[in-house]
């Protein structure tokens, strides 16, 4: 009974946590660092623990499976060059530059440790940062850098956390005898992504009730995982195709009545993850303090202290110069950007290079190490306050840094949104053109008027109100629907404005259904 009270206690303060974070429009995962940080020194507190091995697959999965089905591929596509070089450049840099570091303070460590704390604290979380990026006027460019370096990165660091962990697991690591593996795994965790999404969908098609559905869709996630482990694939890069193929299909197959419940448990669930997930680790920080005497905690703190000023000032060491490479190479006519490369400018730099808090993955990869693994207290202390340091220091200051450069946003969602909603709007006024009924008149009429409001109020949205049940207004939604979805496969619009009238559409389709 304890445990179940101690239990409703921390989600209701981390409740509270999050409404403080919205209010004074920091991201909500600093509180609940600083919460699980004052867990750990709580003398009567909750000591729970979990099986290392379940933290990546409980924490992990879901949460990339939910980036994941919302990642747009035009956009990907769009900032290939940024993207792909925080994904594999930067995580690289801070992984070797953590690795160094650690060796260099503690001979002793064996590289393979050192590694694997390198690559745990290597991969931002985009929560955090898309939490304070989506509250202010910045350039939709740079959301969608950080949005896929934080789909992608976790899937990198990972790679190098599982090479790692094996390798100390070996006396004897020898890369030519791991480097087979690991590109088959790489391929085959991509194809087997796309086969369970493509199974999935023709197990669940039948499934009616909302209940039942989302219950089969968190199982789903987790089986995927855990199959794709179980054969030695990679269960980062599995979820990241399997949610990407679900994502592409779903729209056209899952009705409104599945589809709108199914979002709101996901985005609560993926909240109660972050919760979790920072109680636990504090959690286990409390027996870490306890048994180490003065001088070897003053140690672990000063290393930890250092690898956070590492992983802060690599991030903007590789950004700088990426930004002056890139800028020098286009000033002297080497490189020529076109509209998915532009230059990036100094102040779009130093807002990426600022936007590196850690989070969940950095938690769960810690938590994961198997008991006995060398200096698995000290990388669960220095994971806890690399996450901690940094959605401190630079959660609480992104917003004021964000709004002291101007930066300007000229908003190609709300365009793209007012293009599409007036062709969905045509093409549901074409779906009812030839019924002569008093009804159908009298929904042209009322849908010519939203028309006429999409065109001119292109930068807001368009409330339909309370419509009746109405069979003939369920085609017209059913027609402008397929509309939105034919400019979202032919990329004319992106996924960002894709959902924002899927939403739309989704509510005047309950309402329609009485």
């Amino acid at each position: 009974m304890i445990t179940f009270e101690w239990l409703i206690g921390l989600l209701l303060a981390a409740v509270l946590l999050s409404a403080l974070a919205r209010r004074i429009k920091v991201p909500y995962p600093t509180f609940l660092a600083i919460g699980g940080m004052l867990l750990a020194f709580v003398p009567s507190g909750p000591s729970w623990t979990l099986e290392p091995d379940l933290a990546l697959a409980l924490f992990v999965a879901p949460v990339l499976l939910d980036a994941a089905f919302d990642t747009s591929l035009r956009d990907l596509r769009n900032n290939w060059l940024p993207v792909s070089t925080l994904v594999f450049v930067a995580v690289g840099l801070t992984t070797a530059a953590v690795a160094v570091l650690v060796h260099w303070l503690l001979p002793d460590m064996p590289w393979s440790a050192a590694i694997a704390l390198g690559a745990i604290v290597a991969p931002p979380d985009a929560a955090a940062a898309t939490a304070v990026l989506r509250q202010v006027n910045l350039p939709y460019r740079i959301l969608k850098i950080l949005e896929g370096e934080s789909l992608l990165n976790d899937a990198s660091a990972l790679l190098i956390y599982r090479v790692a962990v094996g390798a100390a697991a070996v006396q004897h690591f020898r890369w030519s005898e791991f480097a087979p593996s690991i590109v088959l795994a790489l391929a085959g965790s991509l194809a087997a992504g796309y086969l369970f999404a493509r199974i999935s969908t023709k197990l669940t098609q039948r499934i009616t009730d909302a209940p039942s559905a989302i219950i089969v869709q968190f199982a789903g996630t987790f089986t995927v995982w855990i199959v794709a482990e179980h054969i030695g694939l990679s269960g980062i890069l599995t979820i990241v195709a399997y949610a990407i193929t679900i994502a592409r299909t779903a729209p056209a197959r899952i009705p409104a009545r599945l589809r709108v419940p199914s979002y709101a448990v996901w985005d609560t669930a993926v909240f109660v993850l972050n919760v979790l997930a920072f109680m636990l680790i504090g959690m286990q920080l409390r027996p870490i303090w306890e048994r180490l005497d003065e001088l070897v905690r003053l140690e672990y703190c000063a290393i930890a202290a250092g690898v956070l000023a590492t992983v802060i000032f690599t991030r903007i060491a590789w950004v700088i110069i990426y930004g002056t490479t890139l800028r020098l190479l286009i000033a002297r006519g080497i490189f020529h950007p076109g509209r998915s490369t532009a230059a990036p400018t100094v102040e779009s730099g130093i807002v990426v290079s600022w936007c590196g808090m850690r989070g969940i993955v950095t938690l769960a990869a810690a938590y994961a190490l198997p008991e006995g693994f060398p200096y698995r207290d000290l990388i669960l202390l220095t994971a806890f306050a690399v996450v901690l340091g940094s959605l401190v220091i630079q959660g609480l200051t992104l917003r004021p840094l964000i709004l002291a450069l101007r930066l300007k946003d000229e908003n190609p969602v709300a365009a793209e949104v007012a293009r599409a909603r007036a062709v969905a709007y045509r093409a549901a006024l074409d779906e009812i053109d030839g019924d002569p009924s008093e009804e159908a008149e009298m929904l042209r009429l009322e849908y010519r008027a939203l028309l006429l409001r999409a065109e001119g109020n292109p930068d807001g949205g368009v409330s339909t109100g309370e419509l009746p049940a109405d069979p003939l207004r369920r085609r017209a939604i059913n027609a402008a629907r397929r509309a939105i979805l034919t400019l979202r496969q032919s990329e004319t619009i992106g996924d960002d404005a894709f959902h924002q009238l899927e939403e739309e559409f989704d509510w005047a389709e309950l309402s329609a259904q009485g």
